[in-house]
């Protein structure tokens, strides 16, 4: 066989992680958002906080991490097995 017939690389399989047991963030609003700028509140309501002790049970993503360091001034944040 020369160069120009050689059979094609094959890509290695990778390796299929196993599912991992997804993680849960339980966010309780601690602090009035009155006097913060607009954009806290509408993160706030974006994770589905609307008043003074709400909470929520989130997935545990980049997204929902990114919204809860904007806000965690006013947040109590807990990690939950299961909601």
């Amino acid at each position: 066989m020369t160069d120009k017939e050689a059979k094609p690389k094959k890509t290695p399989k990778r390796a299929e992680k196993p599912a991992a047991a997804a993680k849960y963030v339980k966010v309780t609003l601690v602090r009035s958002l009155i006097g913060y700028p607009r954009i806290q509140h509408e993160t706030a309501k974006g994770l589905g906080l609307r008043r003074l002790q709400s909470h929520a049970v989130l997935k545990e993503t980049p997204e929902t991490l990114g919204m809860i360091h904007k806000i965690i001034h006013v947040l109590k944040v807990e990690t939950v097995e299961k909601p």
